[in-house]
């Protein structure tokens, strides 16, 4: 049985595609939830005491004096996230080793976000095991 050839070390494999669009899906997402963070403030405000009420817990609101805290670190957060999507998938899209890495740490850690990060997950750890995108990202 024998291999197909690889591609030429210049051209990016047909499975470059499968790290590359799953990336920037993520990489939109997070920009969504970043347009978003402002809003979020009177939201997590009625969250908490249903959250409560539901697990059981006794009844106790978060002092408003923290929303401003939790935003900003979640607005930290999600930026560190965006910067590290793009880098991510603007290195493996140049053929660098650390950006495939990188691309399976993201898959990896996307398996978690059921349903559509599961989907994008898999794809990605397709991809990025797959025999030409590693030929093509060992520069």
């Amino acid at each position: 049985m024998t291999m197909p050839p690889a591609p030429a070390p210049g051209l990016p494999p047909k499975r470059l595609a499968f790290l590359t669009v799953p990336l920037l899906v993520l990489l939109i997402y997070s920009a969504i939830t970043l347009l978003t963070l402002p809003f979020s403030g009177p939201v997590l405000q009625e969250l908490i005491p249903q959250l409560e009420t539901q697990i059981g817990t006794p009844a106790g609101t978060l002092p408003t004096s923290l929303i401003p805290t939790i935003l900003w670190l979640s607005f930290a957060l999600t930026v560190f996230q965006i910067l590290w999507l793009y880098f991510t998938r603007r290195a493996v899209m140049e053929g660098r080793a650390w950006g495939r890495v990188s691309s399976i740490v993201v898959g990896v850690l996307s398996l978690l976000m059921f349903p559509l990060g599961t989907l994008l997950g898999i794809v990605v750890l397709i991809g990025a095991f797959d025999r030409d995108v590693v030929a093509y990202t060992k520069r």
